[in-house]
């Protein structure tokens, strides 16, 4: 009876033995290892813009193209006067004086602006050969002269190869201008025969002023006979005033072909 509880006993002890080996074998689960976590986001970027003026000094008035792009930003202004934009594009301003254009971009990273500088320049002078005509056109008025006309007669008299000498003498000092001599009657006689004295009256004229060294090819010639008159009274008084050649240029008041 003894043995037999011994031996229960000893196999008893062995399967505690057999049981705890096996509990030792058994491997305790493991979690996952925890990774690190990233870094934290930075702050949002800022805006960026660029505005140019094209072109940058113009007359006042004149058109300018106004060109901007932009980055980072969800609102936009132009200033001054020209309000809320997108984020690029181009517009045209017509400036009255010199201003500084801006360009203002806000967006989650701030706000920042860009400028463009438009100069109003002073007006151009005029070029330099219409303030020349303009010069000669005041010398000839008050240089050039008309030869006059004895009544019937396309002969020149003595005062008026004087005249004629002395227009000679500008119209070599100006050598650029191209005149036309102009043949006028009183208002006697038919409008055919005044024409023809017209006509002659200019044709002895240019020859005179050709003759004193004036290049025939700057001389046009044309007769209006009695249809122009510079003075219109029915007497000597006003009829030799009408008998006459008149060089004339264009821009004159009155004048006909022919110019500088």
């Amino acid at each position: 009876m003894r043995k037999a509880i011994t031996f229960i006993g000893c196999a008893s002890l062995l399967a505690l033995v057999i049981l705890a080996g096996a509990c030792h074998k058994k491997r305790v689960a493991q979690l996952p290892p925890i990774e690190p976590a990233g870094p934290a986001p930075g702050p949002p970027p800022a805006p960026t813009c660029t505005l140019t003026a094209e072109p940058t000094s113009v007359e006042a008035g004149h058109a300018v193209v106004l060109s901007w792009t932009s980055q980072n930003a969800t609102d936009f202004e132009l200033q001054p006067g020209l309000g809320k934009q997108q984020a690029q594009g181009s517009t045209s301003v017509t400036p009255q004086e010199s201003t500084t254009y801006t360009f203002v971009a806000s967006g989650p990273g701030g706000r920042t602006g860009c400028t463009a500088r438009v100069t109003i320049a002073a007006a151009a002078p005029p070029p330099p050969s219409a303030v020349r005509e303009e010069n000669v056109l005041d010398a000839f008025k008050s240089q050039v002269k008309d030869a006059y006309f004895d009544t019937d007669k396309a002969n020149l008299r003595a005062d008026a190869q004087q005249a004629l000498a002395a227009d000679a003498a500008f119209f070599k000092a100006h050598p650029d201008i191209k005149f036309t001599i102009e043949g006028h009657c009183d208002e006697r006689g038919s409008e055919e025969y005044n024409l023809g004295l017209g006509d002659r009256r200019a044709a002895v004229a240019k020859n005179y002023v050709v003759a004193l060294g004036i290049s025939a090819d700057r001389i046009s010639t044309i007769s209006y006979g009695k249809d122009r008159p510079v003075c219109k009274e029915n007497d000597e008084s006003c009829w030799w005033k009408n008998r006459r050649a008149h060089p004339a240029v264009k821009g004159e008041e009155g004048a006909q072909p022919g110019g500088l």
